[in-house]
């Protein structure tokens, strides 16, 4: 891992591999869809299995040579159906947008109409977006937060589906703090005779180790994302009961891919064989017990927060009351070592380019060992960024203290 080869090959490739390793090490990574995989993750993302084609599924290949892919791919394939207690499993999605991608052509036909929810309430790109494939190529109709809860109410999604009548309802978010009820929404698809998909991208991880419900048996169709709280690779997979397992196999071969990332396949199995352990599940509890200490925090000290809280690993923060946007935010916070992300939120006035909330997550800070002394440390050190965001002695010594708390909490050490 200290790239002794790409230093000697590409020394421009080699500088930035290198301040990247120290950007990470040096700053808190709050980001609520990024993480840090194992170092054997990291291996098997740049093993030999890069070298390689590996067209069809295990034991049937249209290329020679893949008696050792078969294998790699079925345990990956096997690993994701005892984690997720599905029928079946697909791992070669290159991410989630294309496992979505792949879960839509599987039960429907371009032009169907999905019900799914909005960008600015915690959807996706993929959830309907019109600038994305997912909304170009289906009918959206889209549901909302409660006003009143500030959450997805079945009895609001039962009413706009009995209206609009969708082929497929999708549940599972990108921005929504709270615990799905996966049998709620399958009353309400059986209502309206529509497939149920979930896409569980965020939180796989915490499904993994029973810190949030499974989607199966309820759902029909289910993606995800293998990076996140899963913590492994960047790539997609795609899982179903077994009446769409035919339909999901040809439809990321050859519907929409070609030879699969076998290199990536490997870091999805051996991620999978990770979260299967009593250490992984560990982690996922104390992914939570950050969230909810580091929302508390934040809360204390004057931030609203959408939902007024979290049951997972993120939380969303409107800024409108502290006047300032999540543009604005975003780079104020990265001027004092920690990453996050702008991000819309529930009726927003803000264009997506500004908008008017920032998402912050556990996962990454987590898995340096960080615990809930840490987190309010950490919700102290945002809002004093917010407070003092035009004195520079100020952020300057923030910056100190959060250069210390990673100091405190290395990553990587042996690299």
């Amino acid at each position: 891992m200290l790239y002794s080869e790409i230093q000697k090959v590409d020394p421009e490739v080699y500088e930035s591999l290198k301040n990247e390793l120290q950007r990470q090490r040096n700053s808190l990574e709050m980001i609520a869809s990024e993480n840090f995989t194992s170092p054997a993750v990291m291996e098997a993302q740049g093993s030999i299995m890069t070298n390689k084609y590996a067209e069809g599924l295990p034991g049937k290949r249209y290329y020679g040579g893949c008696e050792f892919h078969d294998q790699v791919e079925q345990l990956a394939i096997d690993r994701a159906k005892a984690l997720f207690k599905a029928d079946h499993a697909n791992v070669q999605p290159h991410s989630g947008s294309n496992a979505n991608f792949a879960a839509y052509f599987s039960v429907l036909e371009a032009g169907d109409k999905i019900l799914g929810p909005l960008l600015p309430h915690g959807g996706h790109l993929t959830h309907g977006s019109p600038v994305n494939f997912s909304g170009r190529l289906f009918k959206f109709s889209q549901y909302t937060l409660n006003q009143d809860t500030q959450r997805f109410e079945p009895d609001d999604i039962l009413e706009i589906a009995r209206r609009e009548k969708p082929k497929l309802i999708l549940t599972g978010y990108s921005a929504y703090p709270r615990k799905i009820e996966f049998e709620k929404w399958r009353a309400v698809a059986d209502e309206v005779g529509a497939v149920l998909m979930a896409d569980i991208a965020h939180i796989a991880g915490l499904i993994a180790a029973e810190q949030h419900p499974q989607p199966f048996p309820h759902c029909d169709i289910v993606t995800t994302t293998t990076h996140k709280t899963l913590r492994g690779p960047r790539g997609g997979i795609v899982m179903c009961t077994e009446k769409y397992a035919k339909q999901v196999d040809k439809t990321v071969f050859p519907g929409f891919q070609g030879g699969p990332l076998m290199h990536a396949i490997a870091g999805k199995a051996i991620a999978l064989k990770e979260a299967q352990s009593a250490e992984f599940r560990k982690y996922a509890e104390q992914v939570v017990k950050n969230a909810h200490a580091l929302a508390d925090e934040l809360m204390s000290n004057g931030f609203n927060l959408v939902t007024g809280g979290t049951d997972s690993h993120l939380m969303l923060v409107n800024l409108e009351s502290k006047s300032i946007t999540g543009k604005e935010a975003e780079v104020l916070l990265e001027q004092v070592g920690i990453t996050a992300n702008k991000n819309m939120v529930p009726d927003d006035k803000q264009s997506p380019f500004v908008t008017s909330g920032i998402r912050l997550g556990t996962p990454a800070i987590t898995s340096r060992g960080m615990k809930a002394d840490q987190m309010r440390q950490i919700g102290e050190f945002i809002s004093r960024t917010m407070n003092y965001r035009n004195d520079e002695e100020q952020k300057r010594k923030i910056k100190n203290e959060v250069l210390e708390i990673c100091k405190a909490f290395p990553l990587y050490p042996d690299f």
